[in-house]
């Protein structure tokens, strides 16, 4: 079995073994590997623009990752604070359609941000030590400002949004964070954030002393490069540097007689940051497909232009036929230019290339209709929903198994929050008694 240092089973805590959640069942899942954490604000059922947006890439990453995907109910007050009644319903609605496109309880734990009260005590606690300036600087704060004028967002829960985003990444210290190029700046605030944690409550009264501890363990050659790397990093902050500081710090920890507080503490001291209490997350940037609406606008339920992940077959039908094309093309002898049409932005996600190849052939010589064009799009979207409606049914049926698998990913999320609480308080000088 394999060892990671400082990490446990997150509902047994074990001795040290290194295992995945346990499912509904209560069974251990697979040897544990690098978390990632990801989460959407809910607004309902899904569309067919988050599936191929996001959720597609969640489904695939549950192979290689310990993935935690969440329900950020808290954020969407953020911008919708005064919209109670619809809450719960559309928490649920959201989970039942990331279960129909393939997230697997028993080795994905999903989990609602609001039932996890440290979320919010991390959130409080970073925010004493960090700058206003730095949540000032996001560049969706302006963004989202000019974009929603019809609400008020002069509010200090606006604001501190990305703090928040911050507090729900750190609290289950993940590896990974899955995110497009528009909420990258999210999580280098995010990696500031850990970083002038660290750096402020990461050096103990015992830290130059820890340092000499594991620098004893090591051969005098490795204590000699190990000191360039760190010198080098510290003089200007290179990436090589530090990278090679780390693999030494990774190929000693097998030593006999090594400890996990010693590649902590030395990986600290490598960076001049102390302890890690905090790990910094990296961004991971995955293959995103952008579906755009029935109209060529951004896809959104708010703009009538979207298809529903569990829509009827007959309502697909109909909304993709009525789809707007290629405006030039009046009449049916009209040729027309796929690249200005709607209905072929959907055909590159959702047919292949030969079908591909006789659109772009029978639009621009006006060999097929618009219709024509249509019917392979309308068989293609069918047959990527059916398997979807299938999964959902037992969920629609008996709601209380949506709830069972949120509380059970809830349980299993706050175990892992708690941990990290009680070494943020430590750290912070608040383990009073």
């Amino acid at each position: 079995m394999a060892r990671w240092p400082g990490r446990q089973c997150t509902v047994c805590e074990n001795d040290g073994f290194i295992r995945a959640p346990h499912g509904p069942s209560g069974r251990l899942l697979a040897i544990m590997r690098p978390r990632v954490l990801s989460g959407m604000r809910p607004t309902g059922a899904l569309h067919l623009g988050h599936y191929h947006g996001a959720l597609k890439n969640w489904v695939r990453m549950q192979d290689d990752y310990d993935c935690f995907y969440f329900v950020a109910d808290w954020h969407a007050l953020t911008t919708h604070y005064e919209e109670r009644e619809v809450m719960e319903r559309y928490v649920y609605d959201m989970v039942v359609d990331w279960i129909a496109a393939g997230l697997d309880p028993e080795r994905s734990t999903i989990f609602i941000q609001s039932r996890i009260a440290e979320h919010a005590e991390l959130f409080t606690l970073l925010a004493m030590g960090t700058p206003l300036g730095w949540l000032e600087r996001v560049p969706t704060y302006k963004d989202q400002i000019e974009k929603l004028k019809d609400r008020d967002l002069a509010t200090y829960g606006f604001l501190g949004y990305p703090l928040l985003q911050a507090a729900d990444i750190l609290i289950y210290k993940a590896a990974y964070v899955p995110v497009g190029e528009d909420q990258a700046s999210h999580v280098e605030l995010t990696r500031e954030v850990a970083r002038r944690f660290n750096h402020l409550y990461g050096r103990h009264k015992d830290f130059e002393a820890q340092v000499a501890t594991a620098l004893a363990k090591l051969g005098r050659e490795d204590v000699r490069y190990f000191e360039r790397q760190r010198k080098a990093y510290g003089e200007t902050g290179s990436a090589e540097a530090l990278a090679k500081g780390e693999a030494l710090v990774r190929r000693v920890a097998a030593s006999t007689g090594w400890t996990a507080d010693d590649s902590e503490t030395l990986a600290g001291h490598l960076r001049g940051s102390g302890r890690t209490i905090l790990p910094e997350p990296q961004a991971l940037h995955t293959e995103v497909t952008k579906l755009p609406g029935l109209d060529g606008a951004k896809m959104s339920k708010s703009y009538g232009n979207a298809i529903a992940m569990r829509e009827d077959p007959a309502e697909v039908r109909r909304k993709i036929e009525r789809m707007p094309t290629d405006p030039a093309r009046v009449r049916r002898s009209d040729p027309g230019n796929p690249e200005v049409c709607p209905v072929y932005a959907f055909h590159r996600i959702y047919t292949d290339s030969a079908t591909r190849d006789w659109v772009v052939k029978g639009c621009t010589s006006a060999g097929i209709g618009c219709l024509e064009c249509k019917q392979p799009l309308v068989d293609a979207v069918l047959a990527e929903q059916q398997p979807w409606r299938e999964r959902a049914e037992p969920y629609l049926r008996e709601p209380k198994k949506v709830h069972w698998i949120v509380e059970m990913g809830t349980e299993r999320a706050r175990t892992v929050a708690r941990q990290t609480m009680r070494d943020v308080r430590e750290a912070m000088g608040l383990s009073y008694g």
